[in-house]
């Protein structure tokens, strides 16, 4: 389902109170200007939106899993025994990528 253009105001016209302050080097700065300008964007929404990404990447990375002990007997089995490859899949990593081609 399609979010409206409305909706996605709403979430920008959240206030912004908090600030976050850090330093870099001369070069850094530079480096991020260049980025945030490709993207159209300013250099703080830039840099709030590269380091919300990688926030959620780092935790979404932490998830955690539980299982009853014959489950997890069965997930290390699986783990020690995996299925053999298929030819498909075996000609698909021994092919050359597209960009070597």
């Amino acid at each position: 389902m399609a979010q409206s253009s409305h909706a996605g105001s709403n979430r920008n016209a959240v206030r912004k109170d908090d600030m976050i302050q850090i330093r870099a080097s001369a070069e850094t700065k530079a480096i991020l200007n260049r980025a945030a300008s490709l993207r159209g964007q300013k250099l703080s929404e830039f840099m709030l939106d590269s380091a919300r990404k990688q926030a959620e990447e780092t935790i979404l990375d932490q998830r955690a899993f539980f299982l009853d002990a014959d489950a997890h007997e069965k997930f290390l089995d699986l783990l020690d025994a995996p299925n053999k490859p298929s030819q498909e899949l075996r000609a698909r990593m021994t092919r050359k990528p597209a960009w070597e081609r």
